[in-house]
């Protein structure tokens, strides 16, 4: 099926379904989804439902992104384009999210062109399709460019940057590996009376700590607290993430410290702790931090699995190591490409055979087809293709274990 046939047989499926999936479900389905075209058509049950532009977003940034992935950016434009004969496309926030969408994919010059035809259109163009068309600058990494709209796209459309705009900007310089000019974008903010966000003086403190001027980063730290900014969780996770040396207790402090200014820890609070743990060779303390996230209230991600998957293989530990695995696989949180080939390359070594082909054939089971070319190769390097007809039988018990 081409692909523009495919999108033409999707739209139609969204536009005659007797009903449409619950925009919740709809987002569990995709982060469980690598397959594009049952993305595809997991978000076409929900994009002509809702009014709402942002409500069904998130599926839609989804969905870009597993097409993304497998590189089908002519599918991405088809699907985008067809959104423009919608009669919402007047609603300014709903043409944002095709620009942000193409901003997703990487494709600034369509998103470009999606804002330059909005007096074509018949959408109003305001600061909300302005921010849009920066953040989708910033997500196709054409970071330098965005000073540059920044500058003169106000003057030609008759558009008041606010404080969203000069936060995208300050990101965009922060990106480029630039701090020092986002902190003159803080001053010139401070003297047009813009409010500062924590969110902006969080990105500059994670540039300047990655450019080992920590002293400089600990100043605007300071900053944030004498102006009386809102400290939020993502601003302690930059400190406890550059903290040190990285020891254990120095992060269990951090994380202390955030609780009695009244936070909560996140996922990637404890992510930092078990890493120091595991880097500190603490692998038991690591996994009692693994284990008791549920009870702090959090849950596992991919880089929770992954952390712990990479330091347990480097501790030759491989049998805990795919039971992480498949942990990960419950909770649709699948760690990286990498992380998974240490452990195969493990289990091959220690002879678990059989585990290391239940996992090959799950992880198939996951991933998209440009990723499985890979997992090809790793699969015949390792001697793993040979008599998989026989081993068929003693494999399937393997992967339902796994995946269950």
């Amino acid at each position: 099926m081409s692909s523009s046939t495919s999108i033409r047989h999707l739209r139609h499926f969204s536009s005659t379904a007797k009903s449409a999936i619950s925009i919740s479900k709809a987002k569990l389905k995709l982060r469980s989804e690598y397959d594009p075209d049952k993305a595809l058509q997991i978000y076409s049950s929900v994009s002509d439902h809702y009014a709402s532009p942002t409500i069904s977003r998130y599926a839609q940034d989804l969905t870009i992104r597993r097409l993304a992935k497998s590189r089908r950016f002519t599918d991405i434009e088809a699907l985008i384009e067809s959104h423009k004969k919608d009669p919402k496309i007047k609603q300014e926030p709903y043409l944002s999210t095709l620009i942000r969408s193409y901003g997703r994919a990487g494709m600034f010059e369509q998103a470009m062109k999606t804002f330059e035809q909005m007096d074509e259109l018949g959408t109003p163009r305001s600061v909300i399709s302005f921010n849009s068309l920066l953040t989708a600058c910033n997500h196709s990494k054409l970071f330098d460019k965005v000073p540059e709209l920044f500058n003169d796209l106000p003057k030609k459309y008759g558009v008041l940057p606010d404080k969203v705009s000069y936060g995208i900007l300050v990101r965009s310089y922060c990106e480029a590996g630039t701090p020092e000019k986002a902190l003159e974008i803080v001053a010139d903010m401070e003297k047009n009376d813009l409010e500062v966000t924590a969110v902006t003086y969080t990105t500059i403190m994670d540039a300047l700590y990655k450019k080992g001027q920590a002293d400089e980063a600990d100043k605007l730290w300071n900053t944030m607290l004498e102006n009386g900014c809102e400290v939020d969780v993502t601003a302690y996770n930059v400190r406890i993430m550059h903290s040190h040396g990285g020891e254990p207790e120095t992060v269990k402090a951090m994380i202390e410290e955030m609780r009695n200014a009244g936070l909560k820890p996140d996922a990637i609070s404890y992510n930092y702790l078990m890493t120091s743990y595991c880097k500190s060779g603490m692998l038991d303390e690591a996994k009692k931090v693994f284990d008791g996230l549920e009870g702090n209230g959090c849950n596992p991600n991919a880089a929770t699995f992954r952390s712990l998957i990479y330091y347990l293989c480097r501790n030759g530990d491989f049998d805990k190591g795919y039971k992480i695995f498949k942990k990960s696989v419950q909770v649709h949180k699948i760690p990286d490409f990498n992380t998974l080939k240490h452990l195969v390359e493990g289990l091959v070594k220690k002879k678990k055979i059989k585990e290391a082909k239940g996992m090959i054939r799950t992880i198939k089971k996951k991933f998209p087809p440009n990723v499985l070319v890979s997992w090809g190769k790793v699969e015949e390097s390792l001697g793993l293709v040979s008599a998989s007809s026989e081993a068929h039988a003693a494999t399937d018990d393997e992967d339902e274990e796994a995946a269950a």
